[in-house]
């Protein structure tokens, strides 16, 4: 049920934000602590994408394209993917327990987003932007690990993180356009079409690059940065380039190929552009 694949989109950020605070900070460095900011992503994607499919399990049932997941074809009970979220979801809490006061006390509330995300579908069109907000988290969490205080720039990292995941969001949910409109569920595909959708993703797409923008200004980045940038913003166009109102054959590319890449290599240039 967990796809190790899905992880190239909130890790990379989330290491960014966990080298960022050694670049603003004189904080020594710990490997310890990095172990436990890695622990608290698989536990927190674990949780997530397991309760995910026990909440959906009877949509995916009936929407051919979900079908195949591991609930509804019997591969996986219901009730062992439950034990798996609450058993994930504890250790989330306790590895972030032993990192600082402020992780401790924060991590129930990156659950309810985590998890509360599975529920949005079934009642607003801005569950796109909750997913969103659900791995915009890691940057920001990654941040607190080593200082225990907040600053703008992580900030900065997790609305570039919110709106990038949003838009990719709705072009990946263009798949299920009728299925959504058939079952009542809200997402922006079936409440506004195909065409409008992918305006709103260029929307959200653009919000993201003038975050990254503002944050190679405001951590006063050097060549490396803009490099890493500028693949991520070349990414992120392509992918608008082979997914159309007339053609979304491609999506499944858009989606987790090119955003996979882009994060990676935003990832390695960035965390580069701290030492030299």
């Amino acid at each position: 049920m967990v796809k190790f694949s899905h992880t190239v989109f909130a890790m990379p950020f989330a290491l960014s934000g966990f080298f960022l605070a050694y670049y603003l900070t004189d904080t020594p460095f710990s490997w310890r602590l990095l172990a436990l900011v890695l622990f608290c992503m698989v536990f927190a994607r674990n949780a997530a994408m397991s309760f995910n499919r026990v909440v959906d399990r009877f949509i995916d049932k009936r929407n051919p394209r979900t079908a195949i997941r591991e609930i509804p074809a019997g591969k996986v009970t219901p009730r062992s993917a439950m034990l798996f979220t609450i058993l994930n979801s504890v250790l989330f809490v306790v590895a972030a327990y032993h990192i600082n006061l402020l992780t401790f006390l924060l991590s129930p509330v990156a659950l309810l987003v985590i998890l509360g995300y599975s529920y949005t579908k079934r009642f607003t069109v801005l569950c796109h932007l909750v997913l969103g907000l659900g791995l915009a988290l890691a940057p920001l969490g990654a941040y607190l690990s080593v200082t225990g205080h907040f600053h703008v720039i992580p900030v900065l990292y997790s609305i570039l993180v919110l709106f990038w995941v949003s838009g990719f969001d709705i072009i990946y949910s263009l798949q299920d356009e009728e299925f959504d409109k058939d079952e009542m569920l809200r997402s922006i595909p079936a409440y506004f079409g195909r065409l409008k959708s992918l305006w709103i993703a260029n929307f959200l797409h653009l919000v993201s690059v003038a975050a990254l923008v503002l944050i190679g200004f405001a951590q006063a980045s050097g060549l490396f940065y803009w490099i890493g940038a500028s693949a991520f913003i070349a990414l992120l166009i392509y992918q608008h380039l082979i997914v159309t109102p007339k053609d979304i054959s491609r999506v499944n590319v858009a989606f987790g190929t090119l955003n996979g890449i882009a994060s990676i290599i935003f990832m390695v240039f960035n965390i580069i552009s701290f030492y030299y």
